[in-house]
């Protein structure tokens, strides 16, 4: 498996595989021929069909434009064999003669992709790459997961979480304190700031949770308006892990090098996932992104309440588990409705499965690596009107939503 480093990407909203992973591509792509007298760029399949929601237009234009003029093609019924996020930029000299031309796949998270064979695949950090293994190597030297990410990252990977953290924290305050109405046309007001009153005023047993949704709440408010956000895995899925343990950070007084340590056991569960299913919503729905962001929770809130490996693995998979088959059906292809409550409802699951992970033994029938391979297998079986489209589910209902 890749670095962790790979899964918590610092980076500005509102998708990650619409709009972090095209901008990347769009530099890479000026880099190679920056004495280009135009540019093309085809966007295929999934990423054409929500493309403009999600500003992917704008995040290529910001690096092209500026070098020569650019066309977007959108192509919204083609899909490329590979991934439904695929597109191929094209450079052209004063003569409009093709100088060079690249396909690449943004494949979720931010990351790309050349396909079979892939040149831009980042290098192996881990041996393991099941949590069944990983799992066993923790029993058999007496570790726990986030020991098993430092024996192999290095030390240097806390300077790197901490910074996570700090971007995490930050997102979490800023979407406290905005107010106004989210960019696009649903005119979707922001709730974080009067979720965070409200919940207040609650005693304590309904204010925890109040408090939950509202971080959820504002640092996906923060994404949808293109904010500085950090990729849990995804943008789409930023609100989840961070409301967590902003939570149990303020609430139980964790420590930071604590949360440091769930953040690190969080982003080993998303691994997994992400190398052996995937965490864009094009390719296998929601269930990738907020699915996979829960089970990242679960792990990371079961950790910091002392769960044994057993117990911590449970709680991930009972996140990932009851996930299973959720569409992504993006209204007007924002990262808005129902993008932002599902965030809030994922944070406030990973509790209930900590706190019935931690009422075990950590024995139970499905693991945590079948249901990521269950999850594989649903998301390839969906429709791809259900896959970020934005043409099925309640995206179907658009104009009824609007009004």
């Amino acid at each position: 498996m890749e670095s962790i480093k790979e899964i918590y990407r610092i980076g500005k909203g509102p998708s990650s595989s619409h709009t972090m992973g095209p901008q990347k591509a769009a530099i890479i792509f000026a880099e190679k021929y920056p004495e280009a007298a135009s540019f093309e760029v085809i966007l295929y399949g999934s990423l054409a069909a929500t493309g403009k929601g999600h500003q992917t237009d704008v995040a290529i234009l910001d690096v092209l434009q500026p070098i020569a003029p650019t066309v977007i093609d959108w192509q919204p019924h083609i899909f490329l064999p590979f991934h439904p996020n695929g597109m191929t930029f094209k450079a052209y000299d004063s003569r409009n003669e093709l100088k060079g031309e690249w396909t690449v796949y943004s494949v979720g998270g931010g990351a790309l992709s050349e396909g079979e064979n892939d040149s831009l695949q980042t290098r192996e950090v881990y041996p393991l790459n099941t949590l069944r293994d990983i799992q066993q190597w923790c029993y058999d030297n007496g570790r726990s997961y986030w020991e098993y990410v430092e024996a192999y990252e290095g030390k240097d990977i806390w300077d790197f979480l901490l910074e996570v953290w700090h971007k995490m924290q930050q997102s979490v305050e800023n979407g406290l304190h905005h107010e106004g109405v989210l960019p696009g046309p649903l005119n979707l007001p922001r709730k974080a700031s009067t979720y965070y009153v409200k919940a207040s005023g609650y005693k304590p047993s309904l204010q925890s949770r109040g408090l939950v949704f509202a971080y959820a709440l504002a640092v996906s408010e923060e994404n949808a308006a293109g904010g500085t956000i950090v990729t849990a895995p995804t943008c789409g899925s930023c609100g989840v892990v961070p409301a967590v343990l902003y939570h149990l950070s303020k609430a139980h007084q964790f420590s930071e090098i604590r949360i440091l340590h769930a953040l690190a056991t969080a982003a080993l569960f998303g691994n997994v996932a992400k190398r052996n299913a995937s965490i864009s919503g094009a390719d296998v729905g929601c269930q990738g992104e907020v699915g996979v962001a829960c089970a990242m929770a679960s792990a990371a809130s079961c950790q910091l309440f002392g769960g044994s490996p057993a117990q911590i693995e449970y709680s991930a998979e009972m996140g990932l588990e009851h996930h299973l088959g959720m569409t992504c059906d993006p209204v007007c292809g924002l990262v808005q409705i129902p993008c932002i409550e599902r965030n809030a409802f994922a944070a406030a699951r990973a509790f209930d499965t900590q706190l019935y992970a931690a009422f075990s033994d950590g024995h139970h029938s499905v693991s945590y690596d079948r249901v990521v391979s269950v999850m594989k297998k649903t998301g390839h079986d969906l429709p791809s009107l259900y896959k970020e489209t934005g043409k099925g589910g309640l995206a179907a209902y658009a104009s009824e939503i609007k009004k």
